[in-house]
């Protein structure tokens, strides 16, 4: 098997291109700011540099990244920082972001309704659908049992169903 590092400009231009946009949703999913996603992301791909590590295959490198992406995602909820900000304020932010992100959003009242569920069901379901991870893979990547990922599967499922009662999708 290759191993894959950070060996060049290029090679983390190409890390870049290809997964700042999983870090980047994964970590709006948990924190429902672009602010502070744009700021996880790049803590994320820093950290990637210091660590300068090895990879067995893509496999590998794709869940370090997750693992970094929800640590600092929990160091930053958890932070004085965070509890003494004021989430009543609307986001500044909001309208101005990426086109393509903002569409994507509007016109999806699933991201909408997964976006108001307690963070660690939003995490399971982000995962399992959004990035096609198996439950094994979440489980590791969260740090936690199989059985525990099931249930807040389940449950998550359970929410966003109420959430979504009587929306109409096109199928």
């Amino acid at each position: 098997m290759t191993e894959l590092s950070l060996c060049t400009r290029e090679s983390f231009d190409a890390v870049m291109r290809k997964y700042a946009d999983m870090v980047y949703k994964l970590a709006y999913s948990r924190t429902g700011s672009t602010f502070d996603a744009d700021d996880i992301l790049q803590e994320v791909f820093l950290r990637y540099i210091r660590a300068d590590k090895t990879y067995n295959d893509e496999e590998h490198r794709k869940a370090w990244l997750l693992r970094i992406t929800i640590n600092c995602t929990k160091s930053y909820l958890t932070s004085a920082w965070n509890r003494h900000t004021d989430y009543d304020e609307p986001d500044p932010n909001t309208g101005a972001e990426d086109p393509a992100l903002k569409a994507a959003e509007t016109k999806s009242d699933v991201m909408n309704a997964l976006m108001t569920l307690p963070e660690k069901y939003r995490t399971a379901i982000y995962l399992f659908y959004y990035e096609d991870m198996s439950i094994a893979q979440i489980a590791k990547t969260v740090g936690t049992s199989e059985t525990n990922i099931k249930t807040r599967l389940s449950r998550g499922r359970e929410m966003l169903k109420e959430k979504l009662e009587g929306v109409e999708f096109d199928v």
